[in-house]
């Protein structure tokens, strides 16, 4: 039996679901954290549901919305000829909104934290949002930052409830660990599973000293 797939794939995962959450996330917390919208908090409500929806639920709509028989489900498998569900892009498209928040969240608090009389400072000095953004507002934010994409990182790595309903079970394509372990205990064996545990207890706890460390380091910074 190959111990290290499911791991790999949990890597894989969890890697491209951080960059992409990094990537689109970013704009989007800043968007959230600035903007004057009245009805801003609706989207911040929508944005933040996978935090008390049931994993099962959320992975069901998920599923709905990337099956064969939605739009997106119908497109991708006419552009790609093969379904977006039951696949590791769409481990990919579920991971991504159910770990939306642990990112999200973190990142619009530190740009919302930064002091608005820096922001005024460097746009009276002429220099342009973007401009202000890149070289005020993201280093003065880097802690929130890095613990948004630690924290979606490891709750990524931790997922069982969404990805299974998207993923299913499918060995080197949607069997990542945490799956790897409720099959192991599925079939009594309970020694395999225990190393699988094992290895994301290990994980889970360095991922909270990386964290805790990190905003330690901070508030000593401040002070």
């Amino acid at each position: 039996m190959n111990f290290t797939a499911p791991f790999l794939l949990t890597l894989k995962l969890s890697v491209l679901t951080t960059l992409l959450l990094f990537i689109i996330g970013i704009p989007f917390a800043y968007w959230l954290a600035f903007s004057k919208l009245r009805f801003k908090f609706i989207v911040e409500s929508v944005t933040s549901l996978p935090l008390v929806l049931p994993p099962t639920v959320l992975g069901f709509y998920i599923l709905m919305a990337i099956g064969g028989n939605s739009f997106i489900g119908r497109w991708y498998e006419g552009v790609f000829d093969k379904t977006l569900a039951f696949s590791f892009q769409g481990l990919v498209v579920g991971s991504f909104v159910c770990n939306l928040p642990f990112a999200i969240r973190p990142f619009q608090l530190a740009f919302a934290g930064v002091e608005k009389k820096l922001l005024e400072a460097s746009w009276s000095l002429g220099r342009s949002k973007l401009y202000t953004f890149f070289f005020v507002i993201f280093p003065l934010s880097r802690q929130g930052i890095i613990t948004g994409c630690i924290l979606s990182f490891a709750h990524c790595v931790g997922e069982f409830g969404v990805v299974l309903m998207i993923g299913g079970n499918i060995p080197g394509i949607t069997r990542v660990a945490s799956v790897a372990i409720y099959d192991e205990v599925q079939a009594l064996n309970y020694g395999t599973a225990n190393i699988y545990a094992g290895i994301l207890l290990v994980f889970s706890f360095v991922i909270l000293t990386v964290i805790y460390f990190i905003n330690r380091r901070f508030f000593m910074r401040m002070f």
